[in-house]
């Protein structure tokens, strides 16, 4: 894509979905150094205006991205900032990275712990 109006930056984990996964404990200045984090390559990704708008705040039990050979990668970024932030998932997500995992032999999962 060579238009970048038609890019969205997206949170790997959008916002309310980090809220509802531990964010809400945190003060203002952790909650922006999330909103913000250009330290993690993996927290923020160029993505397409409609992808963003079709993801929302959905975790992977509820989207999935539309490319499939985005999968694992998404999964990994996914995990990856999840783990950074000590942010918490529940069954039904955890139960769907499990599941889809087996379709990653490859994949590795790897991130600093948020400062």
């Amino acid at each position: 894509m060579n238009d970048a109006s038609k890019l969205d930056v997206d949170h790997v984990v959008p916002l309310e979905e980090a809220w509802s996964s531990g964010a809400n404990t945190w003060d203002a200045d952790r909650r922006e150094a999330y909103a913000n984090d250009l330290a993690a390559p993996r927290s923020l990704v160029a993505v397409t205006a409609s992808t963003n708008r079709s993801k929302g705040k959905k975790d992977p039990a509820e989207w999935l991205p539309p490319a499939p050979s985005a999968l694992c990668t998404y999964l990994e970024d996914w995990t990856a900032t999840k783990l950074r932030w000590n942010l918490t998932a529940d069954q039904n997500e955890h139960d769907t990275l499990a599941r889809l995992a087996s379709q990653c032999p490859d994949a590795k999962v790897t991130y600093e712990p948020a400062p």
